[in-house]
């Protein structure tokens, strides 16, 4: 093996310190740390609202607990503040997080690119494949993180604000409030790992441009687009495969016995498109010409 060689070959500890230095870059920008406070203040406007709202005697939602179409959580924040929880992440999930899962990812590659960087990130030992490996598990821990500030602010709001204790589930069975907070656990790594997809799609799309703005609204924009045509009856053949159509099934965590039909196809179809689209991205960012 030549000298240059021997430089080049990446070693798994310099593997690991680019990672802790792709994670320290990510988490300490301001944008990252805006999308953060954004999401912890979801729970904390929702709490607040019921708060007021009960305040005269009322119930939420009028008593029906159909949620509006969606989980059935937000009828039961008065009785318990664990629910506040699931209510949070059944509001963030459709928009507020895979948005900022999308500006993340959509920044990854084009974002080192306008900036000029990418070129030096090339030059260390590191490798095509193991530089996108290292952001799409940049991009990843971010998903886990936003997930879990989402539930973290709604428990401490939910624990301010209303009673904590024993649950009943949708089922109509009760659990004690220690299990309660084990699938409030368990719920949000199913909502981190249903934006594997995202993930996945923003890193593609970040793969095909220089620019990190560009990058950022387009995939913000295909998520919209998903949401939209998700909605519409005439689509219903094949909504199953949009990666948004399963999100809301973690409910089914909170029945007794839960059911894992729903559960099972939304992991499978985020396995899906992570691999379709990290394939891509792969593709392309192996054979791309870096200019910059």
């Amino acid at each position: 093996m030549s000298q240059a060689e021997a430089v080049r070959a990446p070693r798994p500890l310099w593997t690991f310190g680019l990672l802790r230095s792709e994670l320290l870059t990510t988490f300490r920008r301001w944008r990252t740390l805006a999308l953060l406070a954004v999401l912890a203040a979801v729970p904390i406007l929702v709490g607040i609202a019921v708060k007021i709202e009960t305040n005269g005697g009322s119930t939420v939602g009028g008593g029906r607990g159909d949620g509006g179409g969606g989980p059935a959580f937000i009828s039961q924040i008065t009785n318990n503040g664990l629910f506040l929880v699931f209510t949070a992440l059944a509001a963030t999930l459709p928009f507020f997080l895979p948005m900022a899962i999308g500006v993340v990812a959509g920044d990854a590659i084009a974002g080192e690119a306008n900036s000029g960087t990418l070129r030096y990130l090339l030059v260390a030992p590191a490798g095509r494949t193991r530089l996108l490996l290292t952001k799409y598990a940049t991009v990843m821990s971010f998903c886990l993180v936003a997930t879990l500030v989402v539930a973290v602010s709604a428990l401490t709001v939910g624990a301010v604000l209303f009673p904590l204790g024993d649950l009943t589930t949708i089922s109509g069975t009760q659990i004690s409030f220690a299990e309660g907070l084990g699938r409030a656990l368990l719920i949000a790594l199913v909502v981190a790992v249903s934006l594997v997809g995202v993930a996945a799609l923003g890193l593609f799309v970040s793969t095909l441009t220089g620019s990190g703005i560009a990058a950022m609204a387009t995939t913000v924009g295909l998520l919209i687009t998903v949401q939209i045509l998700d909605q519409i009856p005439q689509l219903h053949a094949v909504q199953p495969y949009f990666f948004s159509h399963y999100w809301l099934s973690f409910a089914d965590l909170m029945r007794e016995p839960v059911y894992w039909d729903d559960l099972t196809k939304n992991l499978g179809l985020q396995a899906l498109y992570a691999a379709v689209f990290g394939s891509a991205a792969w593709a392309r960012f192996t054979t791309k010409d870096i200019t910059a």
